[in-house]
Formats: C-alpha cells, structure tokens, sequence
C-alpha cells in the first residue's frame, strides 16, 4: 500500500538546528521540502560548498586507496582486500565518525602523498627503462664511449640503425673509410663509420634515410658499464615502487573507518545543503517536511528530546505533490523495484505492487516451467536474498523475485510434467507444449498458446478492475464503472468466448454467452465513451472505441511470448536431457562428458530463460497491465540521511529496540 503522507511545519532557535536535524535524521521518516514564503521570515544563505568539496575529495582518495589495494591484492595471494560496499554499521558507531577527521584527514594525506609518489616513480621508471632499452645494444662496448669522437682529419659516427639498411650501404661506403658492426640486438646492428674528411659529406649521404640513430650516449663510461648503472637504477625503481604499493596496501584495513566516514561527510553535506530549502527569522529556523502519517508519533518524540521546538502536522494541499512511500509485506516489497524501474507511482493513486507480483511471479513461473529449474530459482534465490537481508531493493530484491517465481515454475512444472526436461511417471495435466494442438474456430493452434492467451485476459480483466478501484478512491462512481467494470465485463466475456472456440472443450454455449456479454457491454463502452465530450467529440470517442478493439486484440496476442519462450526454455531443457542421459548410460568417459553437459547445458538454458522471463514479463505489466490504469510518475520518499554509498545504517528504533531488551536480559536471568 501506499502510506498516506502528513505535512509537518517546525520552527526551532537557530542554535539548535543541527540537533534537530540529527533527531529528525534518526526517525528515518521525514523528507525535507522547499519551504514556501513566510512573513517576517527570509530564505537562509546557501551552504558555501565546502562541505560538498571536502566530501569529493575524499570520495576520490577513498577510490584511490580501493584501487591500490585491489591490485596489490591480485597480484600477492593471501593479502587483503578493502571492505566491500553495503556492509552494517550501528547507528552510534555512524555518528562516531564526527570524531575521526583528525585521523582521516591524516590518511587522506597519507594516501595522496602515495598516490603522486607512486605516480612519480613510475614515470621515473618509464623514462629509465626506455635509456635501458637503448643501451642494450652497447653493453658490449668495453671502451669509453668518448672515444668513439672524430679526429683532426677524420669524421666518426657511432650508433644504430636496420640490418637491412646496413647491407646496402656497406658496399658503397668512400674509399677513404672503414665501417664495422660492433653489435646486433634483432634488426639492428650497432656500427662504427669512420670517414677521412675528404668524403665525410658522401658517407653522410649515405646514412640520411636509412633510419641511422646516433649513440645518445657520451662520457668516460663503457657501454657494459652504462648497462649496468642502468639495469641497477631501474632495479632501484622496481623497488622503490614496490615498497609504495606495500606501503599503500598496509592502510588498506582503514578503509572500512574511511567509508564511514565518508558517508558520515556525505549526510553532513545532505544537512548543509538543506539550507536552500528553509527559511529563517532572526533567532529561528522554519522547516517544512512530509512524514508518513504512522511515523508521527516517532517523529514528536525524538523532537522532544532534541530541543526547543514548535511543530504542527496537518494534510497536504490537494494540489502539493507528494512523495511515494510503499508499505507491503517482505514478498510483495521485492516487486517495488521491477515497478519502480518503469515508474514510480504518484502518491495518490492505488499500489500496483501487489496485484502485479502476482501476475509477474504467475507469468515467470509459466515461461520457465519446469519442476528442476524451479527448485533451482527457490535455492538459489533464496540464498542471494538472505545474504542481502536487511537491505531494500538492489540484488537482495531481484533474488526475491526469481524465487517467488520459482515456486510457480515447479507449479507449473508438475502441470506440464516436466524435470529438466525429462517426462516424469506421472499424470500430466496440461497439454505437451511441443506436440498438442487444439482445434480453435476450425483451426489447429498449440494448446499452450490458447493458455498463454486465455491468462493475458484474466490480466487485462484484472487491470480494468484496478482501474475501478482507483476511479473509486477518488469519489469518482461512475467512471470507475464505465471505464473499469464495463470494461472488465468485456474481457470476461472475450474470454468466455474464447474458451468456447476450443472445439476440444466442447462448450460451444460460452461463444453465445460470451459474444453477448461482450457485445453488449462494447455497445455501453462507446456510448459512455464521449460523456465529457460535447456532440462530435461524443461521436469521435464512441467510434474510436470500435476502432480500440483491435488493439485490445494486439493486446491479447501479446501474451503469446509466454508460449514462445516457454517453448523454446523446454526444447532446449528436453534436448540437453536427451543427449547428457544417452552419454551417461555409455559410462566411462562418456558418462563424465554427459554430466558436464548436464550441468553447462542447464545452467546455460536456466541464465537465458531467466533474462528473456524478466524482460518480456516486466513488459507485459508495463504495457498490457499498467496501461489499463497506472498513472506513475511519483518521486521516491527519500528520509533524511537515508543516502548512502558505501555503507547500511543500522535503523536507530531497531538498534534502540535492542539495546532496551539487552538491558532488561540480566534481570529476566
């Protein structure tokens, strides 16, 4: 359901603004609104966005530090790993963190300095191994390279360039020269030219484009020995990086205190940037907030104890809108998320969540059929949504949905008499998905098309209710009646007619109940159609009624996507089984290779069956079912100080709740 909301107006002295705000924090049940103009009273000056900077800036350290550590960790077994998101922490130990930005601030510092040494050093690596790489080729040299320097009447060119370039020229070097190669590294060679003067222009000549590279290097140093001093600085270079990634990798168990903390600056930036939301007198605040109406006594309460205060709740204004807040049972709350991601429902209109989620887990459970895919989705469902227990939405919630609807694939899975694909001994109930087919108005369709299509009516017969129900909310009678139960009645009889089509059924009495009822009740949709229309309006609207039928038809097709893919998830499951059973019973190692098909296969039929089931099924509620009634377009109710990226905060009334029974325990003793 969706919680009805109340407006609260508050005025508090100005000194103990941040103590109301915590106490109102705690409630986890009021969401801040801009305030509306007041006499006497002015909007406060905007936050100056230091907070909102200093929280960035350790946001960004904080992802320095993760990253450090994740990589020191992959490459060192058995080191650790930062904290993962999404972990608990108590209340008190969240509000602790006001007291660890000495600390914190330290290790930012620290952090940073690491981070740009490391930087440092990395580029000072990068620049030595690159001379390194050039001075391979000279570590034989054993003479001083600055005696590799011309003389009064000659010219000397010492340095690199391509064997193939070399094979050429070497044959027409000037008379007055000798060239030999001193070393080659692949397809270099390193070479000494030298030239008389006289020919000096032609021997250059001859090295201009042939990609010679003179020796960058000069000094009384060997080559072996400008090898070595640089093998030995990059050596020093390894290590000194080395001892910095440790070095950032030992703070690395900080990282859990840093993302409290960090979340803690993020809800201290949340507080400072209400400012532009209240306004202020000279020794007072104002604020305005909505809280669920069930919250208001936690609300008064908590206030009392934070301060001098003034508070009122009243209803909002009809036309004030109003933020969403959704109270279902552990089942239904999963289903939120898959609403949600299409639209949020405005606070004011009915709570589609529970009529869905059984629509959505019905339909799932259809697609994939099958008792063995089903026992999978509840295991493993189930399991992903009790390590995420405690937390709303996210993975936690999408775990809830695969297994609620796995429960109905094994339903469905005894229906159709289906374990991975293998026929069990057992009655099967349902038609054969791949092989039987009913003779409808004459002609032979799949049997589990018809299903498929006859449960897409009960959907849109459903949907039309709910659009009666919503009409009836507000006071409006009979729209919810021509637009909703007319409309519903119509479906009912489609349907009934339908099911009289089926030659197999043989209840051709249900095509005349069927047809009558919705002819009869087609015939009230047009009239009442234009009933807000004036005298061509009444006509366009009545006509285009008719003309709706054909999508209403379009509608009903839709659903034939429940057959498809639950054909597709079966042949598939049935052909895995088949082959994997007929390796297995030819032991040795064909019974090894067929359990692994076994597994692959199913595993890969059940990751695909899921997808399509979640897409196509979530598209079914969000046209076919929500387009009958739905209006959306609502705001999440979002508490203040309920954001956070890294960690989940304990509630305060659970965590005062047990500390109350942890006293009280001794005494029971």
């Amino acid at each position: 359901m969706i919680v009805k909301m109340k407006k609260l107006n508050l005025v508090g002295m100005a000194y103990e603004k941040d103590a109301v705000l915590n106490a109102l924090q705690r409630t986890g049940a009021v969401e801040v609104k801009l305030h509306r103009e007041e006499e006497h009273s002015v909007p406060l000056p905007p936050a100056d966005g230091e907070l909102s900077s200093y929280h960035a800036s350790l946001e960004d350290a904080l992802e320095r530090l993760t990253q450090a550590v994740d990589a020191y960790a992959k490459e060192h077994k058995g080191a650790a790993r930062p904290a993962k998101d999404g972990f608990e922490v108590s209340y008190e130990e969240f509000m602790a963190a006001a007291n660890d930005r000495a600390r914190m601030d330290g290790l930012i510092a620290r952090v940073n300095a690491l981070t740009d040494k490391k930087a440092e050093t990395r580029a000072a690596l990068a620049k030595a191994e690159r001379t390194f790489a050039a001075a391979a080729i000279y570590r034989t040299v054993e003479e001083p390279l600055s005696a590799y320097a011309g003389t009064a009447h000659t010219r000397v060119w010492l340095g690199t360039l391509p064997l193939p370039a070399w094979e050429n020229i070497k044959g027409m070097l000037p008379v007055l020269s000798e060239g030999k190669v001193l070393a080659q590294e692949d397809d270099q060679v390193l070479i000494l030219l030298v030239l008389h003067k006289s020919c000096a222009e032609e021997g250059e000549a001859l090295l201009s484009g042939t990609g010679f590279t003179p020796c960058p290097f000069e000094g009384e140093e060997t080559g072996s020995a400008l090898y070595a001093r640089l093998k030995g600085e990059c050596e020093a270079l390894y290590k000194e990086l080395d001892a910095l990634e440790e070095e950032m990798a030992g703070l690395g168990s900080e990282t859990r205190t840093l993302k409290i903390y960090c979340d803690y600056i993020g809800y201290e930036a949340e507080k400072a940037a209400l400012d532009e939301k209240m306004r202020a007198t000279e020794r007072t605040f104002l604020l305005e907030a909505f809280v669920p109406e069930d919250a208001e006594e936690v609300v008064r309460r908590e206030l009392s104890e934070a301060g001098t205060v003034y508070l009122e709740f009243s209803e909002p204004a009809e036309d004030e809108e109003l933020p969403t807040l959704c109270k279902n049972n552990a089942v239904v709350s999963d289903f939120e998320s898959l609403t949600n991601t299409y639209s949020v429902p405005n606070a004011r209109e009915m709570d589609p969540n529970t009529v869905m989620s059984v629509f959505y887990s019905v339909f799932m459970g259809f697609i994939m059929a099958d008792i063995g895919y089903g026992l999978l989705m509840m295991l493993g469902g189930g399991w992903l949504k009790y390590k995420n227990r405690g937390r709303k939405g996210g993975l936690g919630a999408l775990a809830g949905v695969f297994a609620i609807g796995g429960i109905f694939a094994v339903i469905w899975g005894f229906l159709f008499n289906s374990l991975f694909g293998i026929t069990l001994p057992i009655p099967t109930v349902l038609p054969n998905a791949q092989s039987d087919m009913w003779t409808f108005a004459g002609i032979g369709i799949p049997a589990v098309l018809v299903i498929a299509m006859l449960l897409g009516i009960v959907q849109l017969l459903a949907g039309y209710i709910c659009k009666a129900v919503q009409c009836w909310r507000r006071g409006e009678v009979l729209d919810g009646i021509l637009d909703g139960v007319v409309w519903a009645v119509f479906s009912l009889g489609a349907g009934l007619a339908i099911a009289g089509l089926v030659e197999e059924w043989n209840i051709p009495v249900l095509v005349t109940v069927g047809g009558i009822t919705a002819g009869v009740t087609l015939v009230i949709a047009m009239i009442a159609a234009g009933r807000h229309e004036k005298f061509f309006g009444k006509l366009s609207k009545g006509f285009g009624t008719l003309y709706g039928i054909i999508n209403y038809m379009s509608d009903i097709l839709s659903y034939a996507r429940l057959y498809g893919l639950m054909l597709s998830g079966a042949v598939i499951a049935q052909i895995v089984s088949q082959y994997a059973v007929g390796f297995i019973t030819g032991g040795g190692v064909l019974a090894v290779l067929g359990v692994l098909l076994m597994l692959v296969g199913h595993v890969f039929n059940l990751a695909i069956g899921l997808l399509g089931a979640y897409i196509h099924d979530a598209r079914l509620q969000y046209v076919e079912f929500y387009g009958r009634f739905y209006e959306g377009e609502g705001e999440l109710f979002v508490p203040l100080g309920s954001k956070h990226e890294h960690v989940f905060v304990k509630p305060y009334a659970a965590e005062k709740s047990e500390r109350k029974s942890g006293a009280a325990a001794p005494v029971r003793a």
